[in-house]
């Protein structure tokens, strides 16, 4: 029982010794966020997503419209942004978003698709833009009445 025990203990140390990122080291400057544990220092290289607008409505729509809008935005900031995800608060709404790093003064395009089938009345749908910029979080809004 003991040789068991000094045997499994043995194998798990090799598997988590094994178990590194190899050169894959994750850059540092490019998770750093105000939510991060290591914190803001003021003046320190931050990216800054800034949209032209955070709401679109698209009006009247038939049930059964699939439509969609392109939210432009600026890094305003003074380090590289990277977008990590944009949720949406229903499976009607899909955002498709730059996977590149966007530079200092670059401008990108998060696009959101709205389904409308099935749906009748006022909807409103939220879109939450995920990054390494400051705010970490952004929010982003669609609009529409479905006939």
């Amino acid at each position: 029982m003991k040789f068991r025990i000094l045997f499994a203990s043995i194998i798990m140390s090799m598997v988590l010794v094994s178990c590194h990122n190899g050169d894959k080291a994750i850059d540092t400057d490019i998770i750093k966020n105000p939510n991060s544990a290591e914190g803001y220092n003021e003046g320190e290289k931050m990216p800054k997503i800034v949209f032209e607008t955070d709401m679109h409505d698209f009006g009247q729509l038939m049930a059964g419209e699939v439509i969609s809008y392109s939210f432009k935005f600026t890094n305003t900031g003074n380090a590289d942004l990277v977008i990590s995800g944009c949720d949406a608060s229903c499976g009607c709404t899909v955002a498709d978003y730059p996977r590149e790093r966007i530079a200092p003064g670059k401008n990108g395009y998060i696009t959101v698709s709205f389904k409308s089938q099935g749906m009748s009345g006022h909807q409103m749908k939220e879109i939450i833009v995920a990054s390494n910029a400051q705010p970490a979080r952004t929010r982003l809004t669609i609009t529409a009445t479905v006939r």
